[in-house]
């Protein structure tokens, strides 16, 4: 309950009527300060007036005011300064370590506030504060959701950014290992992340105009070309299949080629409840293919003037002998298996824009931050549980910039109960 109580303070959720200290002092409340989410005084550089006089400094919040000794800070120097103690039950007075005795507010959490905030803890609903939904002004939510996509752009880039530290600044590898991780679609993205950081890109370069033998280094890569990787129950075929054999020799050369390490465990890979086009062997070939093509360079997806432009830079299809498998050894019907335009737009949201955001971040580039924007509000809208839920609720889901921020909100605030943090759940502790 102190966080309510410190949300209180902040957002100034105050009782009507005059504010007195406990010593009958007037207390006015002009700025509530910086929340501090680290050691030291709960709220950085304060300002109120106490009986005419204006304060500045910092502020400490307790739910008991003895709390204060039991925390030690009257022993602490960074509590010298505390111009105000506010609690919600003032039951001692209270002593800085230079002999000071700060002035105390009793602020006491409304009934209202307190039963509000009851209510979004133990619900299981999602989401939790969908009674006010439909009654929010156009600007609250739409001026949120900005937030909540500029919150999750910065958070996507910055995992660019790290993989660029990993290798050493290298943005075409980079490029590579994101795009990896989203070729996996969720469920074998870990596992895709980890290939794209495996995979020897400087000997793929040296091949890179032999599909045969980028298949042979991708997939070898992948642990995807030893028998036992097959599934048992297409192990017989494989094992007599031509293109496993050539493959499997092909690999076997390059690996001594490059004196390459042992490939991934096989096991790594999921299968349980994907749908065979997601199967990744289809969609490790259709990597192997847009390399192969070179379309899908760092240059070329940086500097795409638009949607269409990158839809044509990732058009990918497998070889031939993918047409007619999804495994090793067992033929299905011939299609092309082409990645599909729904899932070219999964890569432009979560490759494209993050690697745009993030090289503008790294170069303090604000014009491709913007595009990065502009890209994700030209996108039609992801379409999944999480969205449906919020458009049930009333919220316009026009594009993919809007499902980004209700993402963002789902794992960032509703999963976690952080609804202190959110402006949703500010409209619905202050109602009345």
């Amino acid at each position: 309950m102190e966080q309510l109580l410190h949300y209180v303070w902040k957002h100034r959720i105050l009782p009507l009527g005059t504010l007195t200290t406990t010593d009958g002092q007037e207390l006015e409340v002009i700025d509530p300060g910086l929340h501090n989410h680290d050691a030291g005084p709960d709220f950085f550089n304060a300002k109120v007036r106490i009986g005419g006089q204006v304060w500045v400094g910092n502020v400490e919040i307790h739910l008991r005011s003895s709390d204060w000794f039991r925390h030690g800070h009257q022993l602490d120097p960074a509590y010298n300064n505390v111009i105000l103690h506010v609690a919600e039950v003032v039951d001692s007075e209270v002593t800085t370590m230079d002999g000071k005795r700060p002035p105390q507010l009793c602020l006491p959490i409304s009934d209202d506030v307190s039963e509000h905030y009851a209510e979004l803890c133990r619900t299981e609903d999602y989401p939790r504060c969908w009674r006010i939904i439909p009654s929010l002004a156009r600007l609250t939510v739409h001026s949120w959701m900005s937030a909540l996509l500029a919150e999750r752009l910065a958070e996507r880039a910055q995992r660019c950014l790290d993989w660029l530290k990993a290798v050493d600044g290298d943005w075409e590898r980079t490029l590579f290992i994101a795009l990896a991780r989203n070729f996996g679609f969720g469920i074998n993205g870990d596992a895709f992340e980890a290939w794209g950081r495996a995979l020897p890109l400087h000997a793929a370069a040296k091949h890179r105009d032999n599909l045969f033998q980028l298949e042979a280094l991708f997939l070898g890569t992948a642990g995807l070309l030893a028998l036992e990787a097959v599934p048992p129950t297409a192990r017989e075929a494989a094992a007599s299949d031509d293109y496993f054999l050539r493959l499997q020799r092909e690999w076997t050369y390059l690996k001594h080629k490059f004196q390459l390490p042992e490939p991934m465990a096989y096991e790594r890979w999921r299968y349980l409840r994907l749908r065979p086009q997601n199967f990744p062997h289809l969609r490790i070939v259709q990597l192997a293919n847009l390399y192969f093509r070179g379309t899908a360079s760092f240059a070329a997806l940086m500097k795409a003037p638009s949607r269409e432009a990158l839809h044509t830079a990732l058009e990918t299809a497998p070889s031939d002998y993918w047409q007619k498998h999804y495994l090793f050894g067992l033929e299905s019907r011939r299609s092309e298996k082409r990645l599909s335009p729904a899932s070219r737009d999964l890569i432009i949201i979560n490759t494209v824009c993050p690697m745009l955001f993030g090289y503008g971040e790294a170069h303090s580039d604000e014009a491709m931050q913007e595009r990065a924007v502009q890209l994700l509000e030209q996108l039609r809208p992801e379409q999944n549980y999480i969205i449906r839920q919020w458009q049930q609720c009333g919220v316009d889901v026009n594009s993919a910039a809007d499902s980004q921020a209700l993402i963002q909100l789902k794992r960032v605030y509703c999963d976690r109960k952080d609804c202190l943090r959110c402006r949703f759940g500010y409209e619905y502790l202050k109602r009345k």
